[in-house]
């Protein structure tokens, strides 16, 4: 169903193709996840199979790729569209209409389907995929997850043949993904649907998936096989590779099921250990970290040692927008140096509890305080020195020409030493040269130069809206060093995430949000493990022993 021909793509002004010697093919009725690490290529081969490469992003594309045996050099995408839907990692920049019913139907429209396909489809797709309740809510109020799903509806409804997905659960919760992939699979296994997708949380799609393409490198020839083929030599690998490599089992698991019934052996090594897990310096935070909102249905617990200020107060915060109650009366302490992660299905409220915090929205009731600021009433040059936000897309922050146009503009802003971002973008992005444009750096590459932009003033309270979309492990990696390091300084931090893996991580609080309420808070070992939907891998592989992350295993059996 999709060829690639010994395919290679230069970029104009790039002194090497973006990739090269890609020669593979995805047969008709197969899903075919594409990995490897963040700014090796996969959204420039996603891009050729659409006809987006070269035809909207310019370039030199030599060698052939064929979609049901037509040429994407001489068709070009509209000429595609009956053939392939496409999403990318910006569902934003895929909306053409105001509602999500609309959205929905637009794409059936362009092909001139009758109109009572067009409502029957329209009803199936807002089943599928849990947006019967959003049919008439305008696209720009809805979260980023939901945004998401309705991207992805929107490409379902045709009825392509062929579809291209890049980072399709980056913005969902863990039920939606589940919710989302389950729909593809389905496509594939019932109609014979082809797709190519391409994922960095691997720990979520690698079972779904009949052959895994693997990127290794920029500039490397894809290497295809087996998911259990490429697992075991591949550089990018989810949770459950990693501890199936640390006990040596084979062949390696793939999912949770697979794992836990060959964990007999190292639960029994396991016992009597216990986690080595970092907690705040209790020099930043004294006993802060442990605090309960103010709300009657928690015991607040009293601190035994004096504590500092909170770095951020929030009480009896409401926020209604566009006749919805984003927040409802949610009460939040934020202490110096902890990090919080923020959970909880998309709709939650945890961005409107971010955009809060940062002024960008005015509460309907009740207070919010950071750093002695009321955030929507200070003036921008005294809260950026209080408080950063890295939201969902990093393009809102990046307005320059270069990378080192970027840094030099954040260290001004900032009233910082010259050399400050471009030292953050160094051990973030390393490789990044200073006269890359922002656009031509991938989904992941500018979240992490948007972050090291925010993190040049050195707020002390960093907030991020998802920082973990499009980065791939390491990553991800980097990010979980730079950040523990701000907290060990004394940094609040506070992140909006569906990436289980990243809480279980990074945060020593986990606070999970419902319809704008906080329903859960406390520590991160505590709430996670009690929640089916919110426990990482290694927590359920190894249950009832509450172990996190396979670092903790690594250094339990050390």
């Amino acid at each position: 169903m999709i060829r690639f021909e010994d395919v290679s793509v230069t970029y104009d002004g790039a002194p090497r193709p973006a990739v090269q010697d890609v020669d593979f093919e995805v047969p008709e009725g197969e899903l075919v996840l594409l990995v490897g690490p963040s700014g090796v290529g996969k959204s420039t081969v996603l891009g050729a199979v659409s006809g987006l490469v070269p035809h909207f992003t310019g370039g030199t594309l030599r060698g052939r790729v064929t979609v049901a045996g037509r040429d994407t050099r001489t068709h070009a995408p509209r000429e595609l569209a009956d053939v392939v839907g496409t999403v990318g990692q910006d569902p934003l920049s895929h909306f053409v209409t105001d509602t999500v019913e609309d959205e929905l139907a637009y794409g059936m429209e362009s092909l001139g389907l009758a109109p009572e396909v067009m409502r029957r489809r329209v009803e199936e797709t807002l089943d599928l995929l849990g947006l019967a309740d959003l049919r008439d809510r305008p696209i720009t109020t809805l979260s980023g997850g939901q945004q998401q799903r309705v991207a992805i509806g929107s490409v379902l409804t045709p009825h392509p043949r062929v579809l291209v997905l890049d980072e399709p659960t980056s913005a969902l919760d863990p039920a939606a993904a589940e919710e989302v992939l389950a729909v593809l699979q389905r496509l594939v296994h019932d109609l014979g649907t082809t797709v190519l997708l391409a994922e960095h949380r691997l720990e979520r799609v690698i079972q779904y998936a009949d052959q895994v393409a693997l990127l290794p490198a920029p500039g490397a020839a894809p290497v295809l096989g087996t998911p259990a083929e490429i697992m075991a030599v591949s550089p990018v690998f989810p949770p459950v590779v990693d501890l199936g490599r640390l006990a040596e089992w084979t062949p390696l698991p793939l999912t949770v099921r697979d794992a836990r019934r060959r964990a007999g052996a190292l639960r029994e090594r396991l016992t009597g250990r216990e986690p080595k897990r970092d907690t705040p310096a209790p020099a930043a935070t004294g006993s802060v970290p442990n605090s309960r909102p103010s709300s009657p249905r928690w015991r607040t617990r009293k601190p035994t040692t004096p504590t500092l200020a909170p770095t951020a107060e929030v009480h009896a915060l409401a926020v209604r927008r566009a006749q919805v109650d984003a927040l409802r009366r949610l009460d939040l302490t934020i202490a110096p140096g902890e990090t919080i992660a923020l959970m909880g299905r998309n709709g939650a409220g945890k961005s409107t509890l971010l955009n809060s915090l940062v002024g960008l929205v005015t509460p309907t009731s009740g207070t919010v305080r950071v750093g002695g600021l009321t955030p929507h009433r200070a003036a921008p040059r005294d809260l950026v020195r209080r408080v950063g936000l890295v939201p969902q897309e990093p393009r809102d922050l990046l307005y320059a020409d270069t990378v080192a146009a970027e840094c030099t503009a954040a260290d001004a802003d900032a009233g910082a030493e010259a050399g400050t971002c471009r030292a953050l973008v160094s051990e973030l992005l390393p490789g990044v040269t200073d006269d890359v444009h922002p656009r031509d750096l991938s989904e992941g590459q500018r979240l992490a130069l948007a972050l090291a932009i925010v993190l040049t003033a050195r707020p002390p309270l960093l907030l991020l809206d998802e920082p973990t979309r499009g980065l791939d492990y390491a990553a991800k990696s980097r990010l979980v060093t730079v950040l523990r390091a701000l907290a060990a300084e004394g940094h609040a931090i506070v992140l909006a995430t569906h990436d289980v893996e990243l809480a279980a991580e990074l945060a020593h609080r986990v606070v999970l949000l419902a319809d704008g309420e906080v329903i859960a808070d406390g520590p991160t070992a505590e709430v996670v493990v009690a929640s089916p939907s919110f426990a990482p891998q290694t927590t359920k592989i190894l249950a009832p022993q509450q172990w996190l992350t396979v670092a903790e295993v690594r250094a339990a059996l050390a």
